[in-house]
């Protein structure tokens, strides 16, 4: 897993960005050096001394006064030519032809994935195949919210009805780990996001796994209990799982929950003992979150974790 630093660029795009970061930083380091020094200087060499005379006052130096000034131009200069350079090769023109490969909407608090070319749902948990530019639709469903992955590329806002589009690619296999940038309501926090990274080969087997309908064959007693529950309490009115509910687009598809790294957009690890809590009550794990505490008993709570526990 890496760490998100956008210190350590893991792609092509990100890249110019951490460069631009670091000579720039570099710069504004040298330009307070040398404020400081000289005014450690003027302080030293002109301090008071009793019995001292006034110091000789100078009224203009022509030739220092255009150093100054031409100097910090000349930099100026550089430094935006330097920033244009890497706004282009951070962001990359895309063509009028080229049609986008997935679509990530930012809701409160998590994010939906939806990959056009193959049909697949996914939620927080993006998967990429390595090397390969992906071009990315960024909607909102309702507030103003901030796609950033550091290691992967530049933030990208995500407006309600003003839809952008971006590139996501990383160079290296790996978790690269972001978050939303923008604060947009009481969970902002925990509105993280994890991209996958992954050999093109391991991709297409994600792919696959992910349109396969989870079987039902080998359900035990209480996970076919909790198949029953989830119709029964209507989350499929909010959640959808292949092959037994329709998509809704309100809240995360579940087809393949288990299968997670994370419950609620990262805030606890997929365990059953955290679903089980997550799902007995979530205003405990996420507060203000939109997913409503249904008053479940002990045991409604073990027959709703064993069915979402075969949903690989």
């Amino acid at each position: 897993m890496q760490n998100g630093s956008p210190f350590t660029p893991a792609s092509t795009l990100a890249q110019p960005i951490a460069h631009l970061f670091v000579v720039v930083g570099m710069v504004m380091i040298a330009i307070l050096l040398l404020v400081t020094a000289l005014v450690l200087y003027a302080s030293f060499r002109y301090r008071y001394r009793p019995g001292a005379r006034e110091p000789h006052q100078e009224f203009g130096r022509r030739g220092l006064e255009i150093a100054w000034t031409v100097a910090p131009l000349i930099l100026l200069v550089y430094i935006f030519t330097i920033t244009v350079h890497a706004m282009h090769r951070a962001d990359p023109e895309v063509s009028q032809n080229r049609l986008p490969d997935m679509l990530i909407v930012g809701h409160q608090w998590w994010w939906e994935a939806r990959y056009l070319d193959s049909h697949v749902l996914a939620a927080n948990e993006i998967h990429i195949p390595t090397g390969k530019l992906f071009l990315v639709r960024l909607e909102s469903a309702d507030v103003i919210h901030d796609w950033w992955v550091p290691q992967l590329g530049r933030k990208m806002d995500a407006v309600p009805g003003h839809p952008n589009l971006f590139w996501l690619e990383a160079d290296a296999p790996g978790t690269y780990l972001g978050t939303c940038a923008e604060y947009c309501g009481a969970e902002h926090a925990w509105m993280r996001i994890r991209v996958i990274a992954e050999p093109q080969v391991a991709f297409e087997g994600w792919t696959a796994q992910q349109l396969a309908i989870p079987s039902t064959a080998a359900m035990s007693a209480d996970a076919k209990d909790g198949e029953k529950l989830f119709q029964k309490l209507t989350c499929s009115n909010c959640h959808s799982v292949s092959g037994f509910t329709q998509d809704t687009g309100v809240g995360p598809n579940l087809t393949h929950i288990a299968g997670r790294e994370t419950l609620a957009a990262g805030v606890r690890t997929n365990t059953p003992e955290n679903l089980a809590k997550w799902l007995a009550n979530p205003q405990a794990v996420k507060p203000e979150s939109h997913m409503p505490n249904f008053q479940l008993t002990n045991e409604q709570v073990r027959y709703l974790t064993a069915y979402l526990e075969t949903l690989q």
